[in-house]
């Protein structure tokens, strides 16, 4: 099971909105300012994602939250995004290539393979987003913010 940790932004019947910030590379050092890995990751559009989740459990924003999904399920939409366009790519690219045996022809037929491949990849996604295999679960949650309180004692030393 993957773990990760969310932050509730907000939770009404029974539905918590949570962000979950992106962890830069590896996670295993704590030489985040002269990482590869993060800078990489940094230059991306979003580094913070938001997601529903159901729960019938009342949480507060600012409760902390540890999501789960399976590795099986992560590792077969990985396939899903990555493999099916560039299985449309080569078949498109060597279909038009054997047909035309013109280079520009297979660069045309590549693209277009492509296009399906994505196409077809977002279509088999639409089906299987709603599965609950693929979604995640809530394992954990974590003391709501204001269930702590520190109370200073005037520098007095228990005695």
């Amino acid at each position: 099971m993957m773990k990760e940790w969310a932050t509730v932004i907000s939770w009404q019947d029974g539905i918590a909105t949570l962000r979950c910030e992106t962890q830069a590379g590896c996670s295993s050092c704590h030489s985040r300012s002269g990482c590869g890995a993060r800078v990489l990751n940094e230059l991306g559009p979003q580094t913070e994602h938001n997601l529903l989740v159901n729960i019938a459990e009342r949480l507060e924003p600012g409760q902390k939250v540890e999501l789960g999904i399976t590795e099986g399920s992560l590792l077969r939409s990985a396939f899903l995004v990555y493999m099916t366009p560039l299985v449309g790519v080569i078949l498109g690219g060597g279909l038009l290539q054997w047909m035309t045996q013109g280079d520009l022809y297979s660069v045309l037929g590549a693209v277009a393979g492509g296009i399906v491949g994505f196409v077809a990849a977002r279509a088999l996604a639409a089906r299987l987003e709603n599965q609950a295999g693929y979604q995640p679960v809530i394992l954990q949650i974590g003391l709501p913010p204001d269930a702590f309180r520190f109370q200073h004692d005037n520098g007095r030393l228990p005695s």
